[in-house]
């Protein structure tokens, strides 16, 4: 039958779960909830009572798994420990070590879920045939994964990629959620770009199409700048500003070959990437210009691509 790999992607509400081929093929995928009752003490027996039964109906000997890759919302240790997770309800243990004991399986791979999205994107996604990116996720904050020769950093405290909290306005009063002021996230995650447009249009009367929408969302937003709305396309600019200037003073310090822009305000599409580029190109030394800029391909299958990688090229 060959050998199979199952890429696990932990989230708050449900477990994404994938089979793969020893190729890196995808075979199924499926879902199961996140039970989170009694300190998530439930969360990693399911997910081993969800490869065993898989395995069971596919007719998959324990003897044919080469390992099982498993995304986590949380910061991980190098030897699969993790540290805390709030989300899950979590404390520090090694979830290495507990997965080899549900499952049986020996080879088992632990990341953080965004590094792990990362992973997947430089694989099969919009990184594809890069062996250095950044992966940025624009959502309700702003993160990302680094990639480097095709591996995942990581940092000494699992903290690399915190894009997010690098400060681009010392000028700023409002508070980040991690207690500083004037982070990156405050003005290029979703959050924060539609703050800034709702001040835009309670601050003045001229004519905008973002004030025929009852709920303001980036989608509304891009739409009214796409449409060339005049208000929005300040708003629009000002993010792309502030993004393009944290971007530039990443690749001062990573110098990828590409960046992949995903989550929710990127869904937006193509012209997401372009006004990036063009304000990147703005701040960054010439040394590192003309850098590829692509959106991410896989949505939520990027964690379950990334989790099977993991074991793919694990000594």
């Amino acid at each position: 039958m060959g050998k199979f790999i199952h890429g696990v992607d932990i989230g708050g509400t449900t477990v994404k779960m994938g089979l793969f081929n020893e190729n890196g093929e995808l075979i199924q995928k499926w879902e199961i909830p996140t039970i989170k009752d009694n300190g998530g003490s439930q969360i990693l027996p399911d997910i081993a009572g969800a490869i065993k039964a898989k395995n069971e109906l596919l007719g998959i000997q324990m003897s044919d798994v080469l390992g099982v890759g498993l995304g986590i919302p949380g910061p991980i240790t190098s030897d699969g420990r993790v540290l805390k997770c709030a989300n899950l309800g979590w404390g520090i243990f090694s979830v290495a070590d507990e997965v080899r004991k549900l499952t049986g399986i020996q080879k088992v791979c632990i990341g953080n879920d965004a590094n792990v999205a990362a992973l997947g994107e430089q694989w099969r996604g919009g990184g594809r045939g890069f062996d250095n990116i950044v992966m940025v996720t624009l959502g309700t904050g702003v993160g990302a994964g680094i990639i480097i020769g095709g591996k995942i950093i990581t940092g000494s405290n699992g903290a690399a990629g915190e894009i997010g909290h690098i400060p681009v306005n010392t000028n700023q009063t409002r508070t980040c959620g991690c207690g500083k002021k004037g982070c990156l996230e405050q003005y290029t995650s979703a959050t924060g770009l539609m703050s800034d447009a709702r001040l835009a249009i309670e601050n003045n009367d001229r004519p905008s199409k973002m004030r025929e929408y009852k709920q303001l969302t980036g989608k509304e937003i891009f739409d009214a700048f796409k449409a060339g709305d005049e208000v929005a396309s300040e708003v629009v600019n000002k993010y792309a500003d502030y993004l393009g200037r944290g971007l530039a003073i990443t690749a001062q310090v990573i110098d990828p070959q590409a960046f992949v822009l995903g989550g929710g305000v990127a869904k937006n599409g193509e012209i997401v990437a372009q006004i990036v580029k063009e304000n990147y190109e703005k701040y960054v030394m010439f040394a590192l210009k003309d850098k590829v800029f692509r959106l991410a391909e896989l949505g939520n299958d990027a964690g379950i691509y990334g989790a099977a990688r993991m074991v793919m090229i694990d000594d």
